[in-house]
């Protein structure tokens, strides 16, 4: 797939998305990269260590978070993404639910839209706007309640809702990823199990996947760790990712995870070009 001007091979290999959180209050880093010139810094570290895109946040989701406005979020985000094209050669994604933040990160020069909704959150424009400007979405999985009849088949069928919703706005299937949103609207139980059967997850929905587990609370609840100390947890979940066959691995920590993804790759295919 094409996001923006570069391809990506989502059949044979996967890629690694770092996380640039330009917010006071992120779980884990709120508050080092809130300043154009900390978040350039970051980037070019990011891209040193391997980075394939780097995923632009200006609001805190974490549990609990406080909304801000749509104003506060573009001005979080637009320079930074407008910087960061400036200066360098790399795929941008801007983290946002908000139809009027992805338009201004879009005009930046964003080229992918990561929305924790999956399109969901308005009454479709955030949809229109995507399919208008020709962009990349993620559309991630996530409901108001962690309530299942049948986790996976659900999970699946909220997927399935959101691809109707970008299809019918004119998004093409080959510019969605789809996400299952680990650490949203999910029990711990919910989130080691959408983790354990991600290449069910690929199969059914049909897409590429991005898996977006770093530091999060799955990790933290299973090893009884502070955010800061998840990076094994990290690797972990990045290497069965990889195993399962994610497109893309989302994280905080670049270096320890390229390597990672690149050891699996090996594993599983890499002997066979020799």
């Amino acid at each position: 797939m094409y996001i923006g001007k570069y391809r990506f091979d989502t059949d044979e290999h996967c890629y690694i998305m770092g996380i640039l959180n330009v917010t006071p209050d992120s779980f884990s880093d709120g508050g080092k990269y809130n300043s154009i010139d900390n978040a350039l810094r970051r980037t070019e570290q990011m891209i040193s260590e391997g980075a394939d895109i780097i995923d632009v946040g200006g609001e805190s989701t974490r549990p609990g978070y406080t909304m801000i406005s749509v104003d506060e979020e573009i001005e979080r985000t637009s320079p930074v993404i407008e910087a960061i094209k400036k200066r360098f050669d790399i795929a941008v994604s801007l983290d946002t639910y908000k139809y009027k933040v992805a338009a201004a990160g879009i005009d930046a020069g964003a080229d992918l839209i990561n929305d924790i909704w999956g399109l969901k959150y308005d009454s479709g424009e955030m949809a229109e706007l995507i399919s208008a400007k020709n962009v990349s979405c993620c559309i991630m999985h996530n409901r108001k309640n962690a309530e299942y009849t049948n986790f996976m088949d659900d999970m699946i069928s909220d997927i399935a809702r959101s691809v109707e919703i970008g299809v019918t706005a004119g998004i093409s299937r080959d510019k969605m990823i789809a996400d299952p949103g680990i650490g949203f609207a999910k029990s711990y139980e919910n989130n080691l199990e959408a983790i354990d059967r991600l290449a069910e997850f690929k199969e059914k929905t049909g897409l590429p996947v991005l898996l977006a587990a770093s530091r999060k609370s799955v990790i933290g609840l299973t090893l009884d760790l502070p955010a800061d100390q998840r990076l094994e947890g990290t690797i972990a979940i990045t290497t069965a990712g990889v195993l399962s066959g994610a497109s893309f691995i989302r994280v905080h920590d670049i270096k320890e995870n390229v390597r990672a993804a690149k050891m699996t790759e090996a594993i599983m295919r890499g002997y066979r070009h020799g």
